[in-house]
């Protein structure tokens, strides 16, 4: 049995429905399906997602809000009318839609959950029946009948553990496919809430987990994961296989295709995951496999990912080294601004802290800064905005001595220099710091030399 999903690219359009309704229809193994919310159907479009955050604005500040209910029912009108479906369907999503208005909820985080989730919960609707009016039988299901438990806050859901107990209760239908949307759960106290981060990819996941799927195909826009973003390198490589923990480590360096939370229930599930494009089923995608699939590498590194959303602290001060609770006090000063740090390089006398800037704002910065000058008294302090963070990951480089060599060499002989470097202890990534200026140029010189 396989678990599908579609992104909101995949079902902005009736075009693009027919698209999956053939994927769908190819194979009776794709038993349960996931949907996304409409997305945007040319450049310059508004995903229904975004739409419904406007109508719940629109709600809390007591506005006109029929405008953006109108627009975007027209989204799902307009695919309902191209499969000639019946104005009941449409009615009774525009019902769904408006009662939102009118419901009460226990604070502003609960309606807007509950708003951004009906972008995925009408669009399942939808599909389903059109899924019927095809001659493919299919049944909606909500989340909360099939025990889709979560917890945390409104719009930042984390999964119950009793969900998977419930999902491994679902009796599969033989003759009919189940819809699920993506995105959200509900609370014990049954309120709606939202995943804030893979939205649907995670949906897909918890699924494939607590139905016990023999794989999870996940439907995006593209053929495959690259090797590298090809708006850095030209035409790079698509890769065939990689294993979970590879995926996680590049997905961590920007690689966008797949959160890299988004796939942790299929991790500990161990269901194998195969990206494919919605526009080319054919092509065989990029398969992402347990550690114990994992085959012969072709290749030393299977892919290069770089991020530039990254700050660094950089302190010096004599003998470092020798005093004892002195990266104590550190932290101690970064649990006081709420502050995780990414990574903590050091050297005798020398030490670097690596922060997620999008993390951070100026004055937590110049706190920051300041309670450390006043607490550990350093002869030298610096923040450096300048840092881009470049990850090499490859199974292969954990059995290749050279790799590290040739990554040095790559950037060196190229006049690149390098702030920090980094092997993790599981020997399958390497990590690099530079300036953001030379980033982009790291990763075309280390994709030339392993892959051209």
């Amino acid at each position: 049995m396989k678990v599908i999903k579609f992104g909101g690219s995949s079902l902005a359009t009736g075009v693009q429905f027919e698209k999956v309704i053939k994927i769908i229809d190819d194979d009776f193994e794709r038993k349960v399906i996931v949907t996304s919310a409409p997305g945007k159907r040319f450049s310059g479009d508004i995903k229904v997602t975004d739409l419904l955050i406007e109508y719940a604005q629109a709600v809390l500040s007591k506005k006109d809000y029929q405008p953006i209910v109108q627009e975007i029912m027209s989204r799902y009108q307009e695919i309902a009318d191209h499969f000639k479906l019946a104005d009941s369907v449409t009615s009774h999503l525009k019902t769904k839609l408006e009662n939102l208005a009118s419901t009460a909820f226990p604070d502003d985080e609960h309606l807007l959950a509950a708003f951004k989730a009906h972008g995925e919960y009408l669009n399942a609707i939808l599909l389903t029946d059109v899924l019927n009016s095809q001659g493919i039988k299919a049944i909606f299901v909500n989340p909360k009948t099939a025990g889709i438990v979560v917890e945390g806050q409104p719009n930042d859901a984390d999964i119950a553990p009793e969900t998977y107990l419930n999902l491994s209760r679902l009796d599969l239908p033989k003759d009919a496919r189940l819809v699920f949307p993506g995105f959200f759960g509900y609370s014990k106290d049954g309120s709606i809430y939202t995943f804030s981060r893979g939205g649907s990819d995670i949906t897909g996941a918890i699924l494939s987990r607590g139905l016990n799927a023999d794989l999870y195909e996940n439907f995006t826009d593209v053929d495959a994961i690259y090797v590298a973003n090809n708006k850095i390198v030209a035409h790079p490589q698509a890769i065939k296989k990689m294993s979970y923990r590879e995926m996680r480590e590049l997905s961590y360096a920007g690689f966008s295709v797949f959160q890299d939370e988004a796939i942790i229930p299929a991790v500990k599930g161990q269901v194998p995951v195969n990206i494919k494009n919605t526009n080319n089923p054919e092509a065989p995608g990029t398969m992402i496999v347990p550690e114990q699939f994992i085959f012969d590498p072709a290749n030393q590194i299977t892919g290069i990912a770089c991020s530039k959303r990254f700050s660094a602290l950089y302190l010096h001060r004599y003998l470092l080294n020798k005093e004892v609770g002195f990266t104590l006090k550190l932290l101690k000063i970064f649990y006081k601004y709420n502050i995780s740090y990414e990574h903590m390089p050091s050297g005798i006398d020398d030490l670097t802290v690596i922060f997620d800037r999008s993390k951070l704002d100026k004055d937590t910065i110049q706190k920051l800064c300041r309670d450390v000058k006043e607490t550990l008294n350093p002869d030298y302090l610096e923040w450096i905005n300048d840092y881009a963070i470049i990850m090499v990951v490859g199974e292969g480089i954990a059995h290749n001595v050279d790799t590290i060599g040739k990554v040095i060499d790559s950037l060196t002989e190229n006049n690149i220099a390098i702030h920090m470097i980094n092997q993790g202890a599981s020997r399958i990534s390497i990590m690099i710091g530079t300036q953001v200026s030379d980033a982009d140029e790291a990763v075309r010189q280390i994709y030339k030399t392993f892959f051209d």
